[in-house]
């Protein structure tokens, strides 16, 4: 993978891409969640990059993309524009692990021809599927989470997020380059940005939801299982996986995701 950057108004954006870029070939975007990086699509990489033009990032304000002000999914999604248009990639298949779909749904909703599949992975869909106390409990993750001492807050992020040792020490390791504060402030705008920029969305491309039969990460479980109930998209549950299900079983994910790649020849 070559490592490119792309600057804007809020700071540097860092991304990756297959050292040849196959024109024959569909182009998967893996987009990472919050707090965490590209890392934690090593799994995913390593095969898909036999099959597939492959690009990655560290999102805006997340890994190498820092320091990065005034981080919202409107300004995400058009960074990922900028990336798609550098390489004159006009359309491409997303793959976002948590707030990574909540990027490729702000991106899908401001260009939607541009994307020719989406696969969700332990994230949740924008629309009208939170109740006013949802919407409240999101707005107060950031002081929340200042409550917490902060080797208590990262050790209880890894553990929430993942089931297996190498999940959470993936997760360790995606969280140590983050000061307190600016762990805490990235979950405030993470989870309320996302309600900025919610919005009814009819996604017109083929969809695919992925969640880790023990994520316990909010109400991911219970927004998956609406979701497909309310659209009809497939929904894998991956067994001994929790939130970040491709990191805990990458094998049972890669075989969803070719699965569903292959239907779509």
């Amino acid at each position: 993978m070559v490592e490119y950057s792309i600057e804007d108004s809020c700071g540097k954006v860092v991304y990756w891409m297959a050292e040849e870029m196959v024109p024959s070939r569909e182009t998967l975007f893996f987009l990472h969640g919050l707090t965490a990086d590209h890392t934690m699509f090593e799994k995913q990489i390593s095969l898909f990059k036999r099959f597939y033009n492959i690009l990655t990032w560290d999102a805006p304000a997340h890994g190498r993309s820092r320091p990065y002000e005034g981080f919202t999914y409107a300004g995400a999604a058009e960074c990922l524009k900028k990336i798609l248009d550098r390489h004159e990639i006009e359309n491409v298949i997303l793959i976002g692990q948590s707030m990574g779909g909540f990027i490729s749904q702000a991106f899908i909703s401001r260009y939607p021809r541009r994307v020719r599949a989406f696969i969700a992975i332990d994230s949740t869909p924008y629309g009208d599927y939170y109740s006013k106390s949802d919407k409240w409990w999101l707005r107060q993750v950031e002081w929340m989470a200042k409550l917490f001492p902060d080797r208590l807050l990262r050790s209880a992020m890894a553990d929430q997020t993942a089931l297996t040792e190498e999940g959470r020490e993936n997760m360790r390791q995606m969280l140590s380059v983050y000061s307190r504060k600016e762990l805490c402030r990235l979950l405030g705008i993470g989870f309320a940005g996302f309600l900025e920029d919610n919005r009814d969305l009819a996604i017109p491309c083929p969809v695919l939801l992925i969640v880790g039969e023990k994520d316990r990460t909010g109400k991911v479980m219970i927004y998956n299982r609406e979701w497909t109930r309310r659209t009809g998209y497939p929904l894998k549950v991956i067994r001994g996986a929790a939130h970040n299900a491709n990191v805990d079983n990458p094998g049972a994910v890669n075989r969803c995701i070719l699965d569903f790649l292959a239907k779509l020849a």
